[in-house]
C-alpha cells in the first residue's frame, strides 16, 4: 500500500475526530461469544479427537452486539435492537453492554428463544472446535412489531442504520423491508452486513459489505480470479441498486465498487493475521461512522481497511479505538517518516 501523504493523514485524523457524537442504530442478530481457553495434552482413546484441559472461560459481545461494541469503542454511540431469550446469557449480554456504556433498551425478550451463543474452544492459540446454541425462526407478530416500534422511535435521532444479518431470524424479509423504508423515509445512511440468501432484500442501500464467499454464493458459482470477483460484484451492485458494494477479501484486502465509478482495489495493511473473527463487524462499524462524518465512500473504505488490519492481529472479536487507528495511520504516513527524520537529526546534534 502506498505511503499516506501528510494531507491524507490529516484528512483521516479529521474523520477520526468526527466519530464522537455520531449515533448509529444497529438492527440484527444479538449474540454472546464464549471462549473456552485450555491446553491439549493428548488424543482421546474414545475417538480421534484432542482432549482439552480447560483453564479459563471468557465472554465477549458477538454479532450485532460486537458491531455496537466497535461503534462505542470509536467514541460514537450505538443503539442495538434485536431479540434475546429469557436466560442467563441474556442477562450476561445486558451487563456486558451496560459495562461499555451501550444502551440495552432495544433488547427485546422472547421467552421461546435461546440467546444466540457461539462457543469457541481455543488451545495453543488455535480454535479446536466451535459449537452454537441458537434459534433461527423468523421474527413474527408482536416481536416484529416491537422491533419496528423501537426503530421508528429512534431513527430520527441517529445518523445511520446498520443491518447486521447473521441468518438467526431477526432479519426476515418483512422486517427488512419495513426497516429500510423507515431509514429511507428519514434520509439515513444505510449499511448492510449481508447474509447471502437475503441479498435481494437489501434494495437501494448506501453500501453492503459481503465477503468473497458470500458474493460467490450470490453469483451462483465459485470465484477464482479477480476479474470474476469484479463481474460478480458489478452484478450485485446492479441487482440491488445499491450505491456501493465493499467486498472484504481477507489477506487480499478489499474491493470497492460504486455507482458511476470504477473499481478500487484496496490492499490489506495487516502485517500478521491471527484471527479474522469479528473483523467484518469492525469494518462495517468504522465504514458507517466515517460516512456519518462526511467521508467519501473510498476514504471510509480505506479507513475501515486500516481498522481490520488491527483487529485480525488479536484472537477473538476485538475493537479499535481512535488512538489505535491514528497510530496505524501514522505508521503508514509521511508524517511518521518526517518525525523520525527530525528526531534522528536532533539526536545527532546532541551527540555531536
Amino acid at each position: 500500500m502506498p505511503e499516506l501523504s501528510r494531507n491524507d493523514f490529516n484528512e483521516y485524523r479529521r474523520l477520526v475526530d468526527a466519530f464522537k457524537g455520531k449515533r448509529i442504530l444497529v438492527v440484527g442478530d444479538l449474540m454472546v461469544d464464549e471462549y473456552v481457553w485450555g491446553e491439549v495434552s493428548r488424543v482421546s482413546q474414545e475417538a480421534p479427537v484432542p482432549i482439552v484441559l480447560i483453564k479459563e472461560r471468557s465472554f465477549r459481545l458477538g454479532g450485532a452486539c460486537n458491531v455496537a461494541n466497535n461503534i462505542a469503542a470509536l467514541g460514537a454511540e450505538a443503539v442495538p435492537v434485536g431479540l434475546v431469550g429469557d436466560d442467563y446469557r441474556a442477562s450476561l449480554l445486558r451487563r456486558m453492554l451496560l459495562d461499555r456504556g451501550i444502551t440495552v433498551e432495544g433488547l427485546i425478550q422472547d421467552p421461546k428463544r435461546a440467546t444466540t451463543t457461539k462457543t469457541r474452544v481455543v488451545a495453543r492459540g488455535q480454535q479446536i472446535v466451535r459449537y452454537d446454541e441458537e434459534s433461527t425462526e423468523e421474527v413474527q407478530g408482536e416481536l416484529k412489531a416491537k422491533i419496528l416500534r423501537f426503530a421508528e422511535k429512534k431513527v430520527a435521532d441517529v445518523d445511520a442504520v446498520i443491518i447486521e444479518d447473521y441468518g438467526k431470524g431477526v432479519i426476515s424479509p418483512e422486517l427488512t423491508g419495513e426497516i429500510l423504508k423507515i431509514a429511507r423515509d428519514n434520509g439515513k445512511i444505510i449499511t448492510v452486513d449481508p447474509k447471502d440468501e437475503h441479498f435481494l432484500l437489501y434494495q437501494n442501500v448506501t453500501v453492503m459489505t459481503p465477503n468473497t464467499r458470500e458474493v460467490a454464493m450470490f453469483w451462483g458459482k465459485p470465484i477464482r480470479t479477480f476479474d470474476e470477483l469484479a463481474t460478480a460484484g458489478r452484478k450485485l451492485l446492479h441487482d440491488t441498486q445499491s450505491e456501493a458494494i465493499l467486498v472484504t477479501r481477507g489477506e487480499h484486502g478489499m474491493l470497492l465498487l460504486s455507482k458511476g465509478s470504477g473499481l478500487v482495489s484496496i490492499d490489506t495493511v495487516a502485517r500478521e493475521v491471527f484471527d479474522v473473527t469479528g473483523a467484518g463487524d469492525t469494518v462495517i462499524a468504522v465504514l458507517t461512522v466515517a460516512l456519518c462524518g462526511g467521508a467519501s465512500m473510498e476514504r471510509a473504505a480505506r479507513l475501515a481497511n486500516y481498522a481490520a488490519g488491527i483487529v485480525v492481529t488479536e484472537i477473538g472479536a476485538a475493537t479499535v479505538s481512535p488512538e489505535d487507528l491514528l497510530a496505524s495511520l501514522s505508521g503508514h504516513s509521511q508524517v511518521r517518516q518526517e518525525t523520525t527524520n527530525v528526531a534522528g537529526q536532533e539526536t545527532r546534534n546532541v551527540a555531536g
